[in-house]
């Protein structure tokens, strides 16, 4: 196999901006590879972090659901401050329930409301300790509620329960 070359610490600016440019290109595998490089220099690299898990869950309209999620929440766990990490664990949930949404296959719209449920709760969490004057995860949350409120076939499954009536 290939040995992988080593990006200097001095490039870290550069080639962050570099897989920034690449995830707007929507290049994610590209993006995610930057970024694994330069977490092999800098393992904490929070920005670094971040953009990996940004460029994994563009990765989810592909199908690469599984192996993207697994990725990204592995990374969410090392962003140190708690505020991101609930937004942008929120992110990768809100993101995977409109990946399930736009394949439209059996049981879709009952996995797509758990995961949008599942943003709003990190969106939620991340709301409460927001820094001042950020409404970025606000947003987020209303942005789910919209989604949900605006297709009744993500509405939960409720079973109404009639009673027999004997003459």
């Amino acid at each position: 196999m290939f040995e992988l070359k080593t990006l200097s610490q001095t490039a870290i600016p550069a080639a962050l901006a570099q897989a920034e440019r690449y995830r707007l290109l929507n290049e994610p595998s590209e993006a995610e590879s930057i970024c694994l490089d330069i977490l092999r220099i800098d393992p904490e690299h929070q920005d670094a972090l971040v953009t990996m898990v940004l460029a994994l869950t563009d990765q989810f309209p592909e199908g690469a659901h599984a192996r993207a999620a697994a990725e990204a929440d592995k990374a969410v766990t090392r962003i140190h401050d708690e505020y991101k990490r609930f937004y942008i664990s929120g992110i990768v949930r809100e993101r995977r329930g409109k990946a399930v949404l736009r394949h439209d296959r059996p049981g879709s719209a009952r996995t797509a409301h758990e995961w949008l449920r599942e943003a709003m709760s990190c969106y939620e969490r991340a709301e409460a300790i927001r820094p001042a004057e950020n409404d970025e995860a606000v947003l987020r949350w209303n942005t789910c509620a919209r989604i949900l409120m605006g297709s009744p076939a993500l509405q939960p499954e409720t079973n109404e329960y009639t009673a027999i009536q004997s003459e």
